[in-house]
């Protein structure tokens, strides 16, 4: 009924920057808290960033000062700006979502960070 599809992953070099965009579609009567999670090979999924609908926002540590996320409510999407972007990052990034007072996920995507 609801889902998240997300795009703007990829390959990109140490430094470089990505733009991720997820968008919330089907029978929407709410949206609330937005994030970002990722996700490596054999390790539990971890958040990136919040957004609430009024537009807080919260960070995890090693994003901070690199990491932006923002939201366009009239398109029910969150975006996630990545600049400064190290090996580290690499993972998969998913979007997360309470629509309709439920907590939905993305189906992810891949950023490689390497040169």
């Amino acid at each position: 009924q609801v889902q998240l599809v997300e795009s703007g992953g990829g390959l990109v070099q140490p430094g470089g920057s990505l733009r991720l965009s997820c968008a919330a579609s089907g029978s929407i009567r709410t949206i609330g808290i937005m994030g970002w999670y990722y996700q490596v090979p054999g390790t539990q999924r971890e958040l990136v960033a919040t957004i609430t609908s009024g537009g807080t926002t919260n960070y995890a540590d090693s994003v901070k000062g690199r990491f932006t996320i923002s939201r366009d409510n009239a398109k029910n999407t969150v975006y996630l700006q990545m600049n400064s972007l190290k090996p580290e990052d690499t993972a998969v990034y998913y979007c997360n979502s309470v629509v309709n007072l439920r907590a939905y996920w993305g189906q992810g995507t891949q950023v490689t960070v390497s040169s």
